[in-house]
């Protein structure tokens, strides 16, 4: 049993942000059936994740490491635009180009589009039993 403060009725808020309304609509499903997650949004470029994290203040984001317009931003530009909320990249490929990318993202961890089914919820509920303080770590976005 996890120790952090977080309870039952407190859900943990998770943004999606990829390009394809098909993946989306996959992970969304997934997410859904974990009565501890709330996907509070969508996202399919990176001006709108940016946007939306300001709004909605999610804990966790779950973002498709090649979203198509995301090349058009340096990595240093994007961790500090994601600083304040717990990302986990996501991608069809995971060789050692995309982990040093999700790495330089501030990724906290790199999965499998492949794999989602099995890998996503644990590591949604690792990453936010990561956090301290949830509350003070979103006070601290001010997009």
């Amino acid at each position: 049993m996890s120790s952090g403060r977080r309870n039952n009725s407190v859900p943990i808020k998770v943004l999606l942000a990829d390009d394809s309304h098909v993946m989306r609509s996959a992970i969304r499903r997934i997410l859904e059936e974990e009565r501890r997650i709330q996907v509070v949004g969508e996202a399919d470029t990176f001006a709108k994740t940016v946007q939306m994290i300001g709004d909605l203040k999610p804990n966790v984001l779950l973002l498709d490491l090649h979203l198509a317009e995301g090349r058009d931003f340096t990595p240093d530009l994007v961790k500090s635009q994601l600083h304040c909320v717990c990302t986990l990249a996501v991608s069809f490929s995971n060789d050692d180009e995309a982990r040093q990318l999700a790495d330089s993202y501030g990724a906290v961890t790199l999965l499998d589009k492949m794999k989602l089914f099995n890998d996503m919820i644990p590591a949604v509920l690792r990453c936010e039993s990561k956090r301290n303080a949830p509350i003070q770590a979103n006070a601290r976005c001010l997009m």
